[in-house]
């Protein structure tokens, strides 16, 4: 794993524009950066292709840990959804993806850092950017990317199962969460699933029958929300989620796995594995760093290096309970550190997508980094 310089496209920012890629700049600092790559040998990648998709395992059976030994007090989540969330499980409600944050520096095994589960953000630019950037820069280099197939895969298996039809949502006037719910609904397109977009604002309901409506007062029977379901539980029509036969992506079920709870359940259950950083809700023996249950995007993040605070983020989940996980160095260059967002489509390891900082603790607009697999 290396860190490589190199120069920009004379023309990058239309390059990625005629993608639809908009948001490349935020608050007038870069946010996708190709003055230089990530650069990978085959071993490396499938070390963490290997990891992802055992981590992936681990998490499925901690949530059938959690259901079966009746823990989902301890994830802080009001126990009037409790049995909504046991019926989303057990109907096996599909989901479509998530993003595991991993630690790795082309030495060792890759550690999870936390599991991006719910709303993962960074898939446009994984999936369509880099891979372009790619093909006009190192045509002759590969990719591990082989997203944009494998969703069009998972949402053809999702047609086919009676999901013929999906309205799409995301928070109003927010350009990167806009363009990767476009992105998401152009790959249900093409997997034939008829589509359709509204604000989360525009979200109703109907008490005859009891059904989530769209503007138009049309029932919603398949949604994809790019909206943390912590969210919603706080909404004011969130007790309509129990009576309504509305199917939500992703499924109720996954707020488990987009909480930082369920790092101390894996350590719990699989202690000492190789992928793992030790967890708990107690604060740990040797250096570690204090998250939020439901804190998102570096927020709230405290960093306790021989028992005295060395960083900390604000935020507004300083309410939260939090877990205790070890502190663990990502892989540093004279750029920054550097974070490895490996994403599942289905259950299946399909892609990465890399975002550096110049600090350790990634926010939400760290540099994303394009990568290649050479050798």
């Amino acid at each position: 794993m290396k860190r490589i310089a190199g120069l920009t496209r004379t023309d990058w920012q239309s390059e990625v524009e005629r993608l639809g890629f908009t948001y490349h700049t935020i608050d007038n600092e870069l946010y996708w950066d190709e003055s230089g790559w990530y650069e990978f040998t085959l071993d490396e990648i499938n070390r963490i292709e290997s990891a992802t998709n055992l981590l992936h395992a681990m998490c499925i059976e901690a949530v059938e840990c959690v259901f079966d030994e009746e823990r989902l007090g301890e994830f802080d989540i009001p126990a009037k959804f409790h049995t909504w969330l046991r019926e989303s499980w057990e109907r096996d409600d599909p989901t479509i993806y998530g993003r595991f944050d991993l630690a790795f520096d082309g030495t060792g095994n890759p550690k999870l850092l936390e599991y991006n589960a719910d709303t993962p953000t960074s898939l446009f630019e994984a999936a369509v950017v880099q891979w372009d950037w790619l093909q006009s820069v190192h045509p002759q280099c590969d990719q591990f990317n082989s997203l944009h197939e494998e969703l069009i895969q998972a949402w053809r298996y999702l047609r086919d199962h009676g999901w013929s039809e999906v309205a799409f949502t995301a928070i109003a006037d927010h350009e990167e969460d806009f363009g990767n719910i476009t992105y998401l609904r152009d790959t249900a397109y093409q997997a034939g699933i008829r589509t359709d977009y509204l604000n989360i604002s525009d979200v109703g309901y109907s008490s005859n029958p009891s059904v989530f409506v769209n503007a138009r007062g049309e029932p919603i029977w398949r949604l994809f929300k790019l909206y943390p379901w912590e969210w919603m539980l706080e909404e004011e029509f969130a007790e309509k989620l129990l009576k309504s036969p509305t199917l939500w992506l992703e499924p109720p079920w996954k707020m488990l796995l987009s909480n930082k709870y369920i790092l101390a359940v894996l350590w719990d259950l699989f202690p000492n594995h190789k992928y793992l950083l030790e967890a708990s809700t107690s604060p740990l023996n040797s250096d570690y760093i204090e998250k939020p249950y439901t804190s998102r995007e570096g927020s709230n993040i405290r960093w306790v290096r021989s028992g005295k605070l060395a960083m900390e983020t604000d935020g507004p989940y300083g309410e939260s309970s939090v877990v205790y996980q070890a502190h663990q160095p990502l892989f540093q260059s004279r750029f920054g550190h550097a974070v490895l967002g490996s994403w599942i489509v289905g259950d299946k390891a399909c892609g990465m997508g890399i975002r550096e900082d110049i600090n350790p603790i990634t926010h939400n607009t760290s540099r994303f980094i394009p990568h290649l697999i050479r050798g």
